[in-house]
């Protein structure tokens, strides 16, 4: 049986099974292996399962190897020659007086192809960029239009939290996140308090949102009559990491209740 682990191609490729072949390899784990055409280098999400799900479409393709020091030093090699990379790109983009707005490229491992990352209003008709490149860098290119919320992940940085933002730190793929999410954990609703770097509604929103059902569940809601040992009050406020709620019990006396 193939035991897989998931792995992210290059710092912000797709996210794919392969089959470890048995090679021993752990989250965080930089690996050589098997594309399309040739070989690539990324870096292991999870730890290694059994294949179980016969549900996946296609071949698994294998890790070679786990990274060894002169691969770290050729990925190293690469990573140094993007500062030039996006000069180039961005002096081209002006000449073609492209709407387009180049955020950062990545060298394939073996430094074959070059991918461009982008942002724009609408569609951009890039053809005639592409030449360009390809004829300067003797190199396949891929250009790759993203969102803002790509963009955040790409760029990195912290949240309102102090930490590192969710997305590039180890989300995988995107969850929808809506204003009900903030609504059911109690948040401010002003758009700048709940909203991260890229503009959008915090990830965090959508992953905490499971808790903070659970956790729910049971209390009262603001506003609702309860009656206590000390009398009859109203929630005037409600915690729902703690499960407590505050309860106004009249004459100028408040209560904490816990559930």
């Amino acid at each position: 049986m193939q035991t897989l682990a998931q792995v992210r191609l290059r710092e912000a490729g797709k996210i794919s099974y392969y089959d470890t072949q048995a090679i021993k390899v752990k989250p965080g784990d930089y690996c050589i292996v098997e594309v399309e055409r040739g070989l690539e280098y990324g870096q292991v999400l999870t730890m290694p399962e059994p294949a179980v799900d016969k549900s996946r479409e296609g071949p698994v393709r294998k890790i070679v190897r786990v990274a060894t020091e002169q691969d770290s030093e050729q990925i190293q090699k690469n990573k140094g020659r993007i500062r030039d990379v996006i000069n180039v790109c961005d002096r081209k983009i002006q000449e073609r007086k492209l709407s387009m707005k180049l955020i950062c490229a990545e060298y394939s491992f073996d430094r074959s192809k070059l991918i461009f990352y982008f942002t724009a209003e609408g569609r951009v008709d890039f053809r005639d960029l592409v030449k360009d490149l390809a004829s300067y860098f003797k190199a396949r290119i891929e250009l790759k239009q993203i969102g803002v919320r790509d963009e955040a992940r790409l760029l990195g940085g912290f949240g309102p939290c102090g930490r590192g933002l969710c997305c590039a730190k180890f989300l995988k793929d995107f969850e929808p996140v809506t204003i009900r999410m903030a609504k059911d954990q109690n948040l401010s609703l002003n758009p700048v308090k709940i909203s991260g770097l890229c503009g959008r509604l915090m990830c965090c929103l959508s992953f905490e949102s499971c808790l903070y059902k659970r956790l729910s569940k049971g209390l009262p809601k603001q506003g609702q009559t309860i009656r206590t040992k000390q009398g009859t009050g109203k929630v005037i406020d409600v915690n729902i990491l703690k499960r407590a709620c505050l309860v106004d019990i009249g004459e100028g006396r408040q209560i904490e209740v816990k559930y």
